[in-house]
């Protein structure tokens, strides 16, 4: 019989709503249940491509014998942490501050005041390395809830008053300088990998925002060694196992710090950051790889990922069945000889083993190995190559597909939106601009509503309950940026002024400038939650910078200017301390010592002298440049006003704080002030 969660429209709820547990959503009813019934809440944090969260609903919550006494002795909640980020947040910082650690599944024990007072992630069925097992944990909290009421609300309420106590101002603190970006780049130095690229150890992820902080140091600084670390890093990552060699796209991780074997999960917020800093990396140095890792991301996304609608699905799953009716991670991905073998014969089988390195042994699980290019390509014949990629990953579509997380979530399609706008205009595809301008079509008809508050989700064409946070409002902002730039059409400018206008009315605080996640009007939960570190995207106070410096270079408007100065005082509070966490909000301070730059292409569409100065501009290197383009006399976008035809020719401005050198007529003079300081 299925539970309360059957009519949600989350995929990850839906997946639990056969369960035995009888789940409650996240809504006042479940707390209210729990204060009538006496018993404390078990609240249950997950996503629907995450491995372990299924591991253990298949271990504990589809156990009848564990859901009876979950359902006798608590009332149960589950949430899918990417429809309601703003509660996994506030439960989260509980859970890293108490055990030092955070992860998902997670797992929380409240009081029917939604106060937490024991915290855990995962929780095996039997005890297991020191962990105990899961009916040991309920049967703990249920007995400290019975026999110790008064110490477990003294814990919730300390607990709670800590949380408080967390909360960030950083009032009247100055914008990131020279000096800091200087040490923040000398800490990332610190923490380079050297022999494998990128940051840190095992597990390793791909540090998308970091690595376009470094592009924009290089190009405003001629930083050799930013750009070394942000060209190796790529590149690692590009023949690893962590890149998708068949189909193209990202995993979400490494397990291992030489990017051999991922966690197969593709997030879409992974693969529109990667696809964008590829073609920046591109931008920067020509690299064919490069180039072709970005355009065959961005061909992931809109195979894959797109949905009926025109938008993009949140994620692939890890597992998927292993053709013995098993769900097994990885089992899409992975090749053995033989199977290679089998599908391209006896010599092209060797060959591709060869390419890929294929082992006998394997590189993951039961002799499989993952794919990767660990030699370089030139060494083999091209044609033939095409020929075993093509046949694989016709043959590889025969295997039963992982499941796809199908609910569009704003944030990230704001991030796929800008991605494949700029990929589509770099590389002359025409289509992946028209992806992006149906995924941003998307955004506005389903997601704003009439006074233009964004819908975090949407699944087949309705609109989810939940309100957007600040990630939501600042991510389609930028990609809505992205697209005047790209287009040249002045809608897309006023739909972004729209959602930063919420942010400055609603998630600022007016005295210190601080940046909150969710709106002053959202619903009051025991902290309101405000994180300004990135992570595996930009962080809603990074993004919203970025985006509130990009309107205000596009528009003159010095409310959005100061508020993007104000907002980046965290990034010099943390920046140098805590670079690979701040990656973003580096990379805006970036576009604020540059400027950032301005450019205005003014000439008749149609125009191949137009066309050829507009792309000249969306190819500058300058940090977080913003672009339009227009004919004589529009009124479209701001920076067209006031900008005549030079000698009866198209011309192009560049322009800092709306102060411009001499326009030009010519490409070859327009790139080389994109690529050099500003005079004066």
């Amino acid at each position: 019989m299925s539970n309360r969660l059957a009519q949600s429209t989350s995929p990850y709820l839906l997946q639990h709503a056969d369960n035995p547990v009888d789940w409650w959503p996240w809504e006042p009813a479940a707390f209210e249940e729990a204060r009538r019934r006496g018993v404390p809440i078990l609240l249950s944090v997950g996503y629907s491509s995450c491995h372990w969260c299924h591991v253990m609903a298949h271990e504990s919550f589809e156990d009848d014998e564990t859901a009876a006494y979950l359902n006798a002795h608590f009332v149960n909640v589950k949430v899918d942490r990417e429809e309601r980020p703003d509660v996994d947040a506030v439960y989260m910082e509980a859970v890293q501050a108490a055990t030092g650690h955070g992860g998902w599944p997670m797992t929380v024990f409240l009081t029917p005041d939604a106060e937490p007072f024991y915290f855990g992630t995962y929780f095996p069925p039997a005890p297991r390395h020191g962990m105990p097992s899961f009916r040991q944990v309920l049967e703990g909290v249920r007995a400290a809830w019975t026999d110790r009421r008064d110490e477990v609300a003294e814990v919730a309420g300390k607990i709670v008053r800590d949380l408080a106590g967390r909360e960030l101002k950083f009032a009247a603190v100055e914008v990131p300088g020279e000096q800091d970006l200087a040490q923040a780049l000398l800490g990332l130095t610190r923490e380079y990998d050297a022999s494998h690229g990128g940051f840190g150890g095992a597990p390793k992820f791909p540090p998308s925002m970091v690595v376009e902080f470094l592009l924009r140091h290089a190009a405003r600084t001629g930083s050799e060694g930013a750009l070394e670390m942000a060209r190796d890093t790529c590149e690692r990552m590009a023949r690893g196992g962590i890149y998708d060699q068949l189909g193209g796209g990202f995993a979400r991780y490494s397990v291992d710090r030489e990017w051999v074997v991922p966690h197969f999960e593709k997030m879409l917020y992974d693969n529109a950051l990667l696809c964008r800093v590829y073609a920046h990396l591109w931008r920067a140095t020509g690299s064919e790889l490069a180039r072709r890792v970005a355009l065959e991301t961005a061909d992931f996304m809109v195979r894959e990922l797109r949905t009926a609608e025109g938008g993009f699905a949140s994620a692939l799953d890890a597992d998927s069945d292993d053709g013995t009716g098993r769900h097994v991670e990885g089992a899409f991905y992975v090749w053995t000889p033989e199977q290679l073998t089998e599908v391209l014969g006896e010599e092209d089988g060797r060959l591709a083993a060869q390419y890929f390195g294929v082992t006998e042994e394997g590189t993951f699980e039961h002799g499989a190995s993952v794919l990767q290019l660990p030699q370089q390509e030139g060494v083999f014949d091209a044609e033939r190559i095409a020929s075993v990629k093509e046949r694989l990953l016709r043959a590889r579509a025969e295997r039963p597909a992982p499941g796809r997380d199908d609910k569009v979530v704003a944030a990230w399609n704001g991030l796929a939106v800008a991605a494949l706008a700029e990929t589509g205009a770099y590389f002359d595809r025409p289509d992946l601009v028209d992806a992006a301008i149906t995924a941003a079509d998307l955004l506005v008809r389903l997601h704003l509503d009439e006074k233009a508050r964004l819908a975090r989700t949407s699944r087949d064409g309705q609109a989810g309950a939940h309100a957007g946070v600040l990630e939501d409002y600042a991510d389609v902002a930028e990609g809505f940026l992205a697209l005047a730039s790209v287009t040249g059409e002045g809608v897309w400018l006023e739909f972004a002024g729209f959602l930063l206008d919420h942010v400055l009315v609603r998630f600022v605080d007016e005295a210190s400038g601080a940046l909150y996640d969710t709106a002053a009007d959202a619903e009051k939960l025991i902290r309101r939650p405000q994180d300004p570190t990135d992570n595996a995207v930009p962080s809603g106070w990074s993004a919203a910078a970025g985006a509130l410096l990009g309107y205000a270079a596009h528009t003159g408007s010095e409310p959005h200017r100061t508020a993007a100065e104000r907002a980046l005082g965290v990034v010099k509070a943390l920046g140098p301390r805590a670079p690979r966490f701040t990656g973003w909000g580096l990379a805006t301070a970036e576009a604020l010592l540059d400027g950032p730059r301005e450019v205005a292409i003014v000439g008749p569409d149609g125009d191949p002298r137009t066309r050829e100065l507009h792309r000249t501009a969306l190819l500058g290197t300058a940090p977080g440049a913003v672009v339009a383009v227009g004919a004589e006399g529009s009124d479209e976008l701001p920076l067209l006003a006031d900008r005549p035809l030079v000698g009866g020719e198209p011309a192009a401005y560049v322009c800092r704080d709306f102060t411009c050198d001499a326009p030009t007529t010519d490409t070859d003079r327009l790139r080389t002030a994109l690529r050099t300081a500003l005079n004066g």
